[in-house]
């Protein structure tokens, strides 16, 4: 006996199935393992960030690394990434009216989320009737983080890397120390006096630091801030010209870092993408900062070492599929 299926049903039971397999893969991404970074302490941290020559590349999600579904800046974003690689976070924190600390890359509060007008024009009470936008600029069900909540949930399981906007240092200073969070929170700098005066209150504390000329390199020894407290930002582009300070500072045991996010996160071939991550590494850097770590981490897979002291701080799992 044959039966006959129309077209309509037809075509409505292969939507179903397709719709089945999706909502499988989102349900097995959302319960898949995070795969963290296990640093317990500030020496533990300062060791993760030492250059070796025989260390593990990095992969830094710029403002957490974002994708469809997932804004930036944001816990959610920060945990599909880490279900699919260890990474650490760069991320933007900002003050409201009221001087609580949100996280915002943007003044404003236009392109990443569905309100208008300045961060620093509410209070935080008001900011939580707003939800964030991914990528695409699709409102999402996630609200704005404070930075207090970020820092909490992040201990245990990545490091954050906090940007410079318009937070105080001395307020910046304070969360830290009331978090006791030198150990998982580092600090963006973008001068020599900027790191003094964090080194000089924060017992232990780690930094991203630009460093991407040999007169800043001199800042940095003049001020007196260890090069074991500093992992150096060279710039966003690998070109030839970057190997001198690559040498200068790997010779004093300092990480290199790329920022693919203004330059090869825009190629519009992954292959090319793919090729820009894996010549970040084969150049002499350490870290690759992007707005794609899912993306960059898997294409640098057969750059990762088959042996490394720093392995121990990796916990790695099969990603999500």
């Amino acid at each position: 006996m044959k039966i006959f299926f129309g077209k309509r049903y037809a075509s409505g039971l292969v939507g179903a199935m397709l719709f089945a397999g999706m909502f499988h893969q989102t349900y097995a991404q959302q319960k898949a393992p995070l795969q963290t970074l296990k640093i317990k302490n500030t020496r533990e941290l300062h060791d993760f960030f030492k250059y070796t020559g025989q260390d593990v590349p990095i992969i830094s999600g710029h403002r957490g690394g974002t994708t469809k579904g997932f804004p930036e800046n944001c816990i959610a974003t920060f945990e599909n990434t880490l279900r699919h690689t260890p990474a650490f976070f760069e991320i933007d924190p900002r003050l409201t009216k009221d001087s609580v600390v949100v996280l915002m890359h943007d003044a404003t509060l236009n392109r990443t989320t569905n309100g208008t007008g300045k961060v620093s024009d509410y209070t935080w009470a008001e900011l939580k009737q707003f939800k964030l936008k991914d990528p695409e600029g699709n409102v999402t069900a996630y609200g704005i983080p404070t930075l207090d909540e970020v820092i909490t949930w992040s201990k245990g399981k990545t490091i954050i890397n906090l940007d410079k906007k318009d937070v105080p240092l001395a307020t910046t200073m304070k969360i830290l120390k009331k978090h006791n969070a030198a150990a998982h929170v580092m600090l963006t700098v973008h001068t020599p006096e900027q790191a003094k005066y964090y080194y000089d209150n924060i017992p232990g504390v780690m930094f991203s630091a630009f460093v991407k000329t040999k007169k800043e390199l001199e800042g940095y020894e003049k001020a007196g801030v260890p090069w074991s407290s500093i992992m150096a930002y060279v710039g966003p582009e690998n070109k030839p010209e970057n190997k001198e300070m690559y040498d200068l500072l790997h010779a004093r045991g300092v990480m290199c870092m790329i920022s693919a996010a203004p330059t090869y996160d825009k190629l519009k071939d992954p292959e090319a993408r793919k090729q820009a991550y894996q010549q970040t590494f084969t150049m002499g850097a350490d870290v690759l900062e992007s707005d794609l770590p899912i993306e960059a981490a898997a294409a640098i897979q057969e750059q990762l070492p088959k042996a490394s002291k720093k392995a121990k701080y990796f916990n790695r799992s099969t990603p999500a599929q």
